[in-house]
């Protein structure tokens, strides 16, 4: 069951585009976003503290990427990170950071963090992941297993608010595995299937759009109608290896059911004519 909480957002200079500092109301912790500019002349204390980051970038096609790292002292290393790129070792550029720090972690801790937050990462699936080795085999004891699973579900809610959904999966685990009520979970609606030929797929409605779940079974070929920006998603995602031999591999977000549908039939079709709920009902008369 989630709880209402409370945030209290801290803009620095006055400008939201500048330093946020986030804390969460009886949570010892902050979560600080700096843009890269500002970090060398800052000098606040939290960014000589042990913590974890995430170092958020573009790649050269334009999509989200993130860096996540651990540190003992974050602007030392977001500074080595800086110099490393402008020597030609790093081929990424990062423009904003989040810092996650608080006065009790200590480096088991922080390294421990880092690996479930990656984990984490790559699971969700939003954005390219770009940290290719963690430390492994973390042991900590059980009640700070404990005390680091409250913070890292606290971590995941601050920074959600702060605009980076890196931590959010698309859709819940519960809603996908049928597990929960719709009306049980925020933001999120029942389960809807397409069906037209041999191709198949599952969907669910969310605030943020349509959203295709993993193992749809789409076409092997569009027809003279299918749109251009379907043909190119298609070419993407199998570029990419979210497709392969037509089943997709992860979940996958449209602005709208009939661009979700046209993408699973390879057609041109009325999503809220062809989505259905397990009952038959369509999405048109569910909404209706």
């Amino acid at each position: 069951m989630k709880y209402p909480k409370k945030i209290e957002l801290f803009l620095v200079d006055g400008d939201p585009e500048g330093i946020v500092i986030a804390e969460l109301s009886n949570w010892d912790a902050k979560l600080i976003k700096i843009p890269r500019d500002e970090l060398r002349n800052s000098e606040r204390e939290e960014l000589q503290q042990p913590g974890v980051y995430f170092l958020f970038c573009k790649n050269d096609e334009g999509e989200d990427s993130v860096y996540i790292g651990e540190a003992e002292n974050i602007k030392n290393r977001l500074t080595i990170h800086i110099q490393s790129y402008n020597r030609g070792e790093r081929d990424y550029y990062w423009n904003t950071a989040v810092i996650i720090t608080s006065k009790k972690l200590n480096k088991t801790l922080i390294r421990y963090l880092e690996n479930k937050f990656v984990d984490i990462t790559r699971e969700c699936k939003r954005y390219e992941l770009l940290t290719k080795t963690t430390g492994t085999n973390v042991v900590i004891s059980e009640s700070d297993e404990a005390i680091m699973g409250e913070f890292i579900e606290n971590s995941k809610i601050t920074i959600n608010t702060l605009g980076y959904k890196v931590l959010q999966p698309l859709v819940s685990k519960k809603l996908k595995n049928e597990e929960e009520k719709p009306d049980e979970i925020n933001n999120e609606s029942e389960k809807l299937y397409l069906k037209i030929k041999d191709t198949y797929g599952e969907a669910i409605q969310t605030s943020e759009g349509f959203v295709l779940l993993e193992g749809a079974k789409i076409s092997s070929t569009t027809v003279k109608s299918t749109t251009k920006i379907v043909k190119k998603l298609r070419k993407k995602y199998e570029r990419k290896g979210l497709i392969e031999n037509n089943i997709t591999k992860a979940d996958i977000v449209f602005p709208s059911p009939s661009q979700a549908a046209d993408f699973v039939s390879g057609s041109n079709l009325s999503g809220p004519k062809y989505w259905k709920n397990k009952d038959g009902k369509s999405l048109n008369e569910l909404e209706s």
